[in-house]
């Protein structure tokens, strides 16, 4: 008798002593940016809790070298990203964390590979990404009564198993509610819980991530430069994501991710952005008060275009860009200033291989602007993950300006695969459905995004 009761206080003490070791990671890891010679990689964990990572090549016998962490925290929430460095092009490595120096359980393992040192020596890599927008995780104590607006997470379970280089998170990647814009613990606490849900952690650890924002994962819904805790926001954004680079000058959260022969313009359209209900014009001028990007990330922008010599150079933003039919007023061309300032630079630079790739519609579709004495512009739109559907109005159901066939009003994600010989690069687009089932596929070639040489 004594005996069992003995072996049962082991078998407690040994559940409570696991669970307190498990409670120390609250999510992740996660891969962050990876290119040549480093690497990044995020965790969540404990706030009264310390983590190291330790990696190595794989096939290799060498030493395992230590990380350098960066924390970020406030309240009693911690994340880290790690900076692993020292690394060489195109090789398989594996890593372990390990917390408070004794948790070294296998949710804390992984591995990655770093980028193929490619130019000059061989072609371009073909390679796939996957992108989507709005993902809504409900929490019904806060949320608004009725239906909830947000479905379960299991879209995240078909995209980590895609054989993806890296995953982009369009905006929306968290939703605030009432409760969580109105101070700075709201914003931390929202990110935290709504990154540490289960079915998102295998895609964490199976490709890259990289994020911008939208209205929801910077503030209040439609927010710009008047939310008063943008400065906040922004903290908390990079305490949950693992970019390269936020901005300039402590200002913003835009950045540039080169992967292989693609170039993708990480644009912020929140930190300067003018109300949507500002005038677009005034006595049949564009209002030059009514900005999106502001002048600085707009110079940046233009400048970063000229440097690219990438066959897709792909903007990314949380707006649509293109669709002057169904504007609905959140859309980059209902800020004519700055859009007519892009169009006509584009032109006059004679930009090749400009693509728009957007969230926030809570449909999926690719819109298509014909321009005189120059290739079209797309603007693909890939959203919701989880948040709710909207779908298309009558009015605009059969609009010419969609590409057809390419309207997806289910949760989804996009594929985006780049292929092909040098000169000859094939962009695909796919938007797929929860079960992996792919709704719609689209097709666009290097040359078709091109000026005419005369």
């Amino acid at each position: 008798m004594i005996k069992t009761l003995l072996n049962l206080v082991l078998i407690v003490f040994h559940l409570f002593f696991c669970s307190q070791l498990m409670a120390q990671l609250i999510s992740g890891p996660m891969l962050g940016y990876i290119e040549h010679r480093t690497a990044k990689i995020w965790c969540e964990i404990g706030a009264k809790s310390n983590a190291t990572l330790q990696f190595w090549p794989i096939n290799k016998t060498v030493s395992p070298k230590l990380a350098f962490p960066n924390y970020h925290s406030a309240y009693d929430y911690k994340t880290i990203v790690f900076d692993l460095v020292g690394l060489e092009p195109g090789q398989e490595y594996a890593y372990q964390i390990t917390i408070d120096k004794k948790d070294k359980s296998e949710r804390l393992k992984g591995t990655f590979k770093t980028q193929v040192l490619w130019k000059y020596r061989i072609p371009a890599p073909d390679f796939s990404f996957l992108a989507g927008s709005c993902n809504y995780i409900n929490q019904p104590i806060y949320d608004r009564p009725g239906k909830p607006y947000g479905s379960d997470s299991i879209i995240f379970l078909p995209m980590a198993k895609e054989k993806a280089e890296f995953m982009l998170w369009l905006g929306d990647s968290w939703y605030t509610r009432e409760v969580d814009f109105q101070s700075e613990w709201g914003l931390w606490n929202r990110a935290s819980r709504d990154r540490a849900v289960s079915e998102i952690q295998p895609i964490f650890k199976t490709m890259s991530h990289f994020a911008i924002w939208d209205d929801h994962d910077y503030g209040p819904n439609n927010e710009g430069l008047s939310y008063i805790f943008q400065e906040q926001s922004r903290k908390v954004f990079m305490a949950y994501t693992a970019n390269p680079t936020y901005g300039l000058y402590n200002k913003g959260i835009f950045s540039k991710i080169s992967y292989n022969d693609v170039d993708l313009f990480m644009m912020d359209n929140r930190t300067w952005r003018s109300s949507d209900d500002m005038l677009s014009n005034i006595n049949n001028n564009p209002n030059k008060e009514k900005l999106m990007f502001g002048q600085e990330q707009m110079n940046w922008l233009k400048n970063s275009l000229l440097n690219s010599y990438a066959p897709f150079k792909i903007i990314v933003t949380g707006s649509q860009v293109v669709n002057e039919v169904e504007d609905g007023g959140d859309c980059f061309y209902n800020y004519p200033v700055e859009y007519n300032d892009l169009m006509n630079f584009l032109n006059v630079h004679k930009i090749n291989g400009v693509i728009f790739l957007t969230g926030d519609k809570h449909h999926s579709e690719i819109i298509k602007k014909d321009r005189e004495m120059a290739y079209p512009l797309y603007d693909v739109t890939v959203s919701s993950l989880t948040a709710g559907i909207s779908k298309v109005k009558k009015e605009f159901i059969n609009q010419s300006n969609r590409i057809p066939n390419t309207l997806v009003e289910e949760h989804n994600y996009g594929r985006f695969t780049v292929s092909g010989k040098p000169k000859e690069r094939v962009l695909q687009v796919e938007f797929v459905n929860i079960s992996g089932q792919s709704k719609s596929k689209w097709l666009i070639s290097e040359n078709d995004l091109r000026y005419n040489k005369k």
